[in-house]
């Protein structure tokens, strides 16, 4: 039924970061060389340039699915988990290890204290891996829809698991830090996804999602787009007193710490 049809689609939409092994046309790249490509056809070209055909036409002979991204979020609100599916199994990685850039590595290291951390959407376990090595007293944990067995073998001190990200299997409260990085953005239900991360969070939350102006053609298929700070605020009120949010290079960077 349509209900069914929908909470498979939401579990597969947290699953992106496990089958999005990204590739651009042929070459990978780490995230601050595609903040500087997403600067230049956000911040640069004008939007009657990056929504025209002639743009579109010409980006589909550098990366092909220009396109397909396009009408997968013209038709979100009547995709079928198939169609999901379908799509983000022909995507490849563009990022080598992870999506994060280096300033935000550092920034969530920062933010670690002694205790345990869940990440929510891992992908590949390379953020959790590059925490526990420059954080001593971390129990790790990643959840993601799909863990590939390359990840299980690099960073065996991670405890994976494969789950509907949207139902965690974990109490309230069980996890003194919950990440969850370049995810939200890929959730239609946003506001469900986030009282999930804050049900099983008992400490600190911190969310990290690209700063981006929306456009017909982009080089992903993300349904939510925050071009300023405050733009992300709004889809995570009820906002908790102790709260902070930056930009990080492109990067929206949220904190927030429970009473």
């Amino acid at each position: 039924g349509r209900r069914t049809r929908f909470r498979f689609w939401r579990r597969e939409a947290w699953g992106f970061k496990s089958l999005h092994a990204h590739h651009f046309i042929g070459l990978s790249m780490k995230r601050e060389s595609s903040n500087t490509i997403r600067w230049l056809m956000e911040d640069v070209l004008p939007p009657f340039v990056r929504d025209s055909a002639f743009f579109a036409l010409l980006m589909t002979k550098v990366y092909p699915l220009v396109t397909d991204f396009s009408d997968f979020r013209r038709r979100a609100h009547v995709l079928t988990a198939e169609e999901y599916s379908a799509l983000y199994a022909r995507i490849d990685r563009i990022h080598d290890d992870t999506d994060n850039s280096v300033a935000i590595l550092e920034a969530l290291r920062a933010e670690m204290v002694p205790g345990t951390v869940l990440d929510v959407g891992c992908g590949t376990g390379y953020t959790l891996g590059y925490l526990g090595q420059q954080v001593q007293g971390l129990a790790l944990t990643g959840v993601d829809f799909q863990i590939a067995e390359k990840a299980r073998e690099t960073w065996p001190e991670v405890t994976f698991y494969e789950h509907d990200m949207m139902r965690l299997p974990f109490e309230d409260g069980a996890f003194d830090t919950v990440i969850s990085t370049h995810t939200l953005e890929h959730i239609l239900d946003i506001r469900a996804a986030v009282a999930e991360l804050r049900r099983v969070c008992r400490k600190k939350l911190i969310l990290v999602v690209p700063r981006e102006r929306e456009g017909l053609y982009t080089f992903n298929p993300h349904f939510h787009f925050f071009p300023y700070v405050h733009s992300f605020l709004r889809v995570l009120i009820p906002l908790p007193t102790r709260y902070r949010c930056r930009d990080i290079g492109r990067d929206i960077f949220y904190v927030e710490e429970k009473e």
